[in-house]
């Protein structure tokens, strides 16, 4: 669940830069491509921030 929430916190401020980005006018494949790249990273961090650690043997 942890996992789910991080990345709905990740995906809301994605959308704040995204109202900001077309607020500055920046061009359209732009905010798609920084919203590409922010999604991956929100993806990396979340997996690594949520991962349990593997059992020692």
């Amino acid at each position: 669940m942890s996992y789910g929430l991080y990345v709905i916190g990740f995906v809301i401020i994605i959308g704040g830069l995204i109202y900001g980005a077309v607020l500055l006018h920046l061009p359209p494949q732009w905010i798609v491509a920084g919203s590409v790249v922010l999604l991956g990273i929100a993806i990396v961090k979340g997996v690594k921030a949520t991962r349990q650690k593997d059992p020692v043997k």
